[in-house]
C-alpha cells in the first residue's frame, strides 16, 4: 500500500508537471517596432528579429506568441524604481522574453537575465557625406586617376614630338631647308600642342596635310578630354559643401559649425554622461546645455539629412540608415562596444539554452547571413562621390590619337618621297640618294650649320 501511495504520488507529481509545462510551452514574446528589425507587413511581423526569433525557437524547442510592447519603450528604470517598456513587461511577467534590439546594460542584467549577444555594435556618428569628406588642396586632380594623368602627359609629349618630325619631314611645310627656317621647332611644337589642348590655339598653324592630320586628331582628343575632366569634377562637387571634416568624435567636440545630439534617454546618452573621458564630458555638456536631443530614430536620420546636424546613435542603426539614404555616412569611429541581447525574467533556466542557440546561430554564419538581408544597401550608384577616371574608360580617344599621328607622320613620310622622286627624275640620280641626302639635310639639328655651308656653296658656284 505505501509503495502504491508512492506511485500513485509520483505520478501526480509527475503530470502535473507535464501540464504545467504544456501550458508554458508557448511563451510570450514582446517586442518593438524597428526597422528592419521589426516591421508590418500586412497583419503579420517580419524583420531581423523576427527571423532569428524562429530560428532560436526551432533550436530550443517552444512555440510562441508576439506582442508589440505596450508604451512603445526599449526598457528604462524610472525615478520611482519601476522599469517601463520591454524590459518592464518582462520584470512584471506580462511578457516571457523580449526580443529587439535591446543593450546589455549592467542596469538591465541586475533587473533581468539577459542572453549572450546576437549582435555587436557601439556609438557613432551620422552624417551628411558633404560634411564628412574633406577638401584637399589637389581635388582638381581627382577627375582622373594617376595612370590616367601619366597617360596625358605621355600622349602630350608624342603628339608634340610627331608635330616636330613631320614639320621637318612634310616639303609642304618646310619647302627650303637651305633658306627657310623652319616655323615648328621643338619648343613651338610643345606650345602649339599646349594651346591646343587648353582650347586656346597657338599659331602659326600647320600647312602640310600630314600636320593637320595630326593636329585635328590632338584637337579631338583634346576636346572629349575637356569634357570628361569639367564633368567629373562638376559632379565630385556640391554647392551645399561646408568643407568641415568631422571623421571621430574628437573632430566633433572641437567644432561648433554643425549641431549633434543623440536619443533623448537613450544607452547612448547613459554612455556620455557616466564617462570620464574629457572629449565624451564636452559633448553630453554640449547636448545638456542646446537641448539637441530628437524624440526618435527617425527624426535624427531626418535632421542629418538636412545637413548642419550630426547624429549620434547605435552603429548598426546608423549603417542601416547609410544603406537606406545614399547622402548619409557613417563616421569610421565606433565607441562603447556593446552587444543586442535576448531578456528573459532573471533566474528563467530558459537563458541557458538561449545563449547556447545564439551562438551555434553565430558558428554557423546564420547570423551574418541575416545581418546582409536585412542590411542590404538600397543604393544603385554612389551619387555623392565619383570614381576617378581610368586609362581603360579613354581608351578610344587614345586610340584615335594613336591612329592621327601614325597616319600623319606616314603621309609625312610620303610626301618627301614623292618630292624625292621628282627631284631625282630631274638630276638623274636613284630615289633612294636623294631620299637619303634629304633626309639628311632636314633632320640636322643646327640651323647655323646649314645656312653657313649654303652661303659656302654660293660663293664657290660664283
Amino acid at each position: 500500500m505505501m509503495l502504491l501511495g508512492l506511485f500513485l504520488l509520483s505520478f501526480g507529481f509527475l503530470l502535473d508537471r507535464g501540464t504545467c509545462t504544456a501550458m508554458q510551452s508557448e511563451l510570450r514574446i514582446t517586442t518593438i517596432k524597428q526597422e528592419p528589425y521589426v516591421m508590418s507587413k500586412g497583419a503579420q511581423l517580419e524583420g531581423f528579429c523576427v527571423d532569428l526569433l524562429s530560428e532560436v525557437a526551432k533550436k530550443v524547442g517552444f512555440k510562441y506568441k508576439v506582442q508589440l510592447v505596450k508604451d512603445g519603450a526599449y526598457g528604462r528604470q524610472e525615478e520611482s524604481g519601476n522599469w517601463n517598456g520591454m524590459v518592464g513587461e518582462v520584470v512584471r511577467g506580462e511578457a516571457d522574453l523580449a526580443i529587439a534590439p535591446l543593450t546589455l546594460t549592467a542596469a538591465r542584467e541586475k533587473a533581468v537575465g539577459m542572453t549572450k549577444p546576437f549582435m555587436q555594435t557601439g556609438i557613432s556618428i551620422l552624417l551628411r557625406r558633404d560634411v564628412s569628406e574633406d577638401a584637399g588642396f589637389f581635388d582638381f586632380l581627382s577627375p582622373f586617376s594617376a595612370q590616367t594623368w601619366v597617360g596625358i602627359l605621355i600622349a602630350y609629349l608624342g603628339t608634340a614630338a610627331c608635330i616636330f618630325i613631320v614639320a621637318r619631314l612634310s616639303p609642304s611645310e618646310w619647302s627650303q631647308p637651305q633658306s627657310e627656317k623652319n616655323t615648328f621647332g621643338l619648343l613651338h611644337s610643345l606650345w602649339y600642342t599646349a594651346g591646343a589642348l587648353t582650347l586656346q590655339g597657338a599659331g602659326p598653324h600647320p600647312k602640310a596635310l600630314s600636320g593637320r592630320v595630326i593636329c585635328s586628331s590632338w584637337w579631338l582628343f583634346s576636346v572629349v578630354l575637356l569634357a570628361c575632366y569639367f564633368s567629373n569634377l562638376s559632379s565630385t562637387k556640391t554647392p551645399e559643401s561646408s568643407h568641415l571634416m568631422v571623421k571621430g568624435f574628437e573632430d566633433l567636440a572641437n567644432q561648433d559649425v554643425i549641431e549633434y545630439g543623440c536619443l533623448a534617454g537613450s544607452s547612448t546618452l547613459a554612455f556620455f554622461k557616466n564617462s570620464n573621458n574629457p572629449v565624451y564630458r564636452r559633448i553630453y555638456e554640449h547636448m545638456e546645455r542646446t537641448k539637441s536631443f530628437v524624440s526618435s530614430m527617425d527624426e535624427g536620420i531626418r535632421r542629418a539629412k538636412e545637413g548642419n546636424y550630426a547624429f549620434i546613435g547605435e552603429s548598426v542603426s546608423l549603417d542601416l540608415a547609410v544603406a537606406r539614404y545614399c547622402e548619409l555616412v557613417r563616421a569610421h569611429e565606433v565607441v562603447g562596444m556593446r552587444g543586442y541581447s535576448i531578456a528573459a525574467a532573471l533566474g528563467s533556466p530558459i537563458i541557458k539554452n538561449l545563449s547556447v542557440a545564439i551562438l551555434q546561430l553565430s558558428e554557423a554564419g546564420e547570423l551574418a547571413y541575416l545581418r546582409s538581408k536585412w542590411w542590404a544597401s538600397s543604393c544603385i550608384a554612389d551619387k555623392g562621390k565619383v570614381s576617378a577616371v581610368q586609362p581603360h574608360n579613354l581608351k578610344g580617344i587614345f586610340l584615335v590619337l594613336s591612329l592621327g599621328l601614325g597616319l600623319g607622320t606616314i603621309v609625312a613620310v610620303l610626301e618627301l618621297t614623292f618630292k624625292s622622286r621628282r627631284r631625282a627624275a630631274e638630276h638623274k640620280k636613284t630615289c633612294c640618294s636623294v631620299l637619303t641626302e634629304e633626309l639628311s639635310l632636314r633632320l640636322r639639328t643646327s640651323s647655323g650649320n646649314r645656312s653657313q655651308e649654303n652661303v659656302d656653296k654660293d660663293k664657290e658656284k660664283a
